[in-house]
């Protein structure tokens, strides 16, 4: 590990997750911001891995491993009772048929769906249902549905929301946990839903003082929120770098993320260290900002040049360079000419667009453009 002022590098992610167990000393609260691609489910994953000493372990997870216990059953064979099922080898549903897990769940998902379920533990397998009708012998029955995507990753997050209050509460079939590591809960969610996905996670999270807690997310506008609500937490930005990992410390940056991103921007564009990912950023800068101001296209939002009057030609460098596969996977360094580009691109949304400018001195902003 090497460290300088605010920034520190690591060799893996073992040595990161490492790291993290160290902090979490001191800090009830780590959140970190980093970009799809650069390793947050993998860092997850070691975190636990550090914590397991043969039969015992110390992590609660939520990450793309955790939805990968639930898969469907679609009954290919009559096409009638399609079902979830829980991969039930699992650990993490140690005891639960005893745990009324259908009120704790529902607790948690009245908020945000409008189906109903019901869980069959002895099969391992959850039904949904929107609505009753009268079977032949006039009692009401379900008529089965399979939810859609979305509506499953939020039942899944319900669930395990569900089982982190089992820990926080100390029941014994989760008296192990000691850590929570949470990474993107709401890949698959609009803005509105993840204000408030964020908004009842915070709750949840400050209601106890036991557990430690780690949530990553490449998701700006809940990751801002998260900021809001734990004040105290420490917070970093998570980026992978030639010979390892990157982890800056951002407490004292502006907490609403799209301004620190831009100020990394900067930083790149003054020490003429711009990498191809950094256009991906910039994209997403100009995307959110185009639809606050009810532009259909990010386009709208980059200045219009004399001889490309509807921005046409950089419009189209910025989609090409923001959706190469190495962009995120491969940091390499931009040609020359690239950077130019990315340059005034920055410079003209900077100056378009007023931002404080005690967070971007004017010798900034003209160092840019040279």
């Amino acid at each position: 590990m090497a460290s300088s002022s605010n920034i520190q590098t690591f060799a893996d992610l073992n040595v990161l997750a490492g790291h993290l167990r160290q902090v979490l000393e001191n800090k009830k609260y780590i959140l970190l911001f980093a970009y799809n691609g650069t390793g947050k489910t993998r860092l997850s994953m070691a975190f636990k891995d550090l914590g397991k000493d043969w039969d015992q372990r110390d992590t609660l997870y939520f990450n793309a491993f955790t939805e990968d216990l639930f898969s469907w059953d679609n009954d290919l064979e009559n096409d009638a009772e399609r079902v979830l099922r829980m991969n039930t080898a699992s650990r993490f549903f140690a005891g639960l048929d005893e745990l009324e897990m259908e009120s704790r769940i529902r607790a948690f998902l009245n908020r945000y769906a409008d189906f109903q379920f019901d869980i069959n533990y002895r099969q391992g397998t959850i039904r949904f249902w929107r609505e009753m009708q009268k079977n032949d012998q006039g009692e009401d029955e379900p008529v089965l549905i399979k939810v859609s995507r979305g509506e499953e990753n939020i039942f899944i997050w319900c669930f395990f929301l569900a089982i982190a209050q089992l820990a926080i509460e100390e029941q014994e079939a989760y008296d192990w946990v000691k850590y929570i590591y949470i990474d993107d809960p709401i890949s698959s969610l609009d803005d509105n839903h993840a204000i408030v996905v964020a908004s009842h996670l915070a709750h949840l999270l400050k209601s106890q003082d036991r557990i430690k807690v780690v949530l990553s997310s490449h998701h700006t506008l809940f990751f801002n929120v998260m900021c809001n609500e734990l004040k105290k937490a420490q917070r970093y930005f998570l980026s992978k770098i030639e010979n390892g990992y990157e982890l800056r410390d951002t407490n004292k940056t502006p907490r609403f993320y799209h301004v620190a991103m831009l100020k990394e921007l900067h930083e790149a564009a003054e020490s003429g260290e711009i990498y191809t990912y950094h256009f991906n950023i910039l994209r997403s800068i100009i995307e959110k900002t185009a639809t606050f101001h009810g532009f259909n296209s990010f386009s709208a939002c980059i200045k219009q040049d004399p001889d490309d009057e509807e921005g046409i030609v950089q419009a189209r460098v910025i989609n090409l360079l923001s959706h190469g596969n190495y962009s995120l996977f491969e940091p390499k360094e931009m040609l020359d000419e690239n950077k130019e580009i990315f340059r005034k691109v920055l410079r003209d949304f900077m100056n378009n667009y007023r931002f404080n400018p005690e967070l971007f001195p004017e010798t900034v902003i003209n160092e840019v453009s040279t």
